[in-house]
């Protein structure tokens, strides 16, 4: 990305009114990201650099040094001119693969203005979930899909979730490309990751149970690279290991973040990793 500056006049049927509604906002500075109506439609203004650095990112990059496990590293920290940069820079690679994804319409070195790509998924996850559970697990086999495509062409999203993803047509788009994993980890690492984050939503709102869990995996495996099943194998054989603590501290207090990891990673543990001893001992007893 060069740094420059796209020009209002550039959005298609920007009359002047939306282009003074445009500026007043755009100099309020109030929420990180804001809606805006205007004649010809919806807009979404994103601010960056209004929030402090996450603390965060210094006890990951801890972590994935003291266990050597480089999914565990954070994207790189940017100014908010380099995360416009990357977010646009971005939002072209993708675009240029035929992936679908908002419309950079104006940007400047604090914010971006992007085109509107209502429905998101969680939207109609939401809809569906009270009447149609078929039509809802579905879509989270076609959110597995095309997550699998992506990786297909050599792409990575790094925060993958049905919030960032939106109903195009008959495909799934894509938006919110502020983490760049694979610029902190190997491709094929960065796509593992993917598929772990995206299972820990998956498994959570699957109204259909492991019978989704399998369609979707299956369907993200047939069009991923074999090499990112194999990071995530990998993945697996660390993150199987906090398993068992992790059931005795849902004992005393089972989360949300915790429930979501015992059902993404045990299932994609008996999917991808051979039965423990002790599984395979009990196994054998049932037969």
């Amino acid at each position: 990305m060069d740094g420059r500056v796209f020009e209002l006049n550039a959005i298609p049927q920007m009359t002047d009114t939306d282009i003074e509604t445009l500026l007043a906002a755009l100099t309020r500075e109030t929420r990180r990201i804001e809606r805006l109506d205007l004649s010809f439609g919806a807009v979404w203004i994103k601010r960056y650099g209004t929030e402090r650095p996450p603390v965060w990112t210094k006890a990951q990059t801890a972590l994935a040094c003291l266990f050597g496990q480089p999914f565990l590293r954070p994207s790189p920290y940017l100014d908010s001119r380099g995360m416009v940069a990357r977010e646009i820079r971005r939002i072209t690679a993708f675009a240029g693969r035929g992936v679908p994804v908002p419309q950079v319409l104006y940007s400047s070195g604090s914010a971006l203005v992007l085109s509107d790509v209502a429905p998101t998924v969680t939207a109609r996850l939401d809809v569906l979930r009270n009447t149609d559970p078929t039509a809802h697990d579905a879509l989270l086999v076609a959110c597995a899909a095309d997550l699998g495509a992506l990786h297909g062409e050599g792409l990575c999203h790094g925060r993958p979730h049905p919030r960032d993803f939106f109903v195009a047509g008959e495909r799934i788009g894509f938006m919110d490309f502020e983490e760049e994993p694979d610029a902190a980890m190997p491709l094929a690492v960065a796509q593992a990751r993917d598929v772990w984050l995206l299972f820990l939503q998956l498994t959570d709102r699957a109204l259909l149970g492991e019978a989704t869990a399998g369609k979707a995996y299956a369907a993200w495996r047939a069009r991923a690279p074999a090499a990112a099943e194999a990071e995530l194998a990998r993945m697996l054989q660390f993150l199987g290991k906090f398993l068992s603590p992790t059931r005795l501290i849902g004992r005393v207090h089972m989360g949300s973040d915790l429930r979501r990891f015992l059902a993404a990673t045990g299932y994609l543990s008996e999917v991808l990793l051979p039965p423990r001893p002790a599984d395979a001992s009990k196994a054998g007893k049932d037969d």
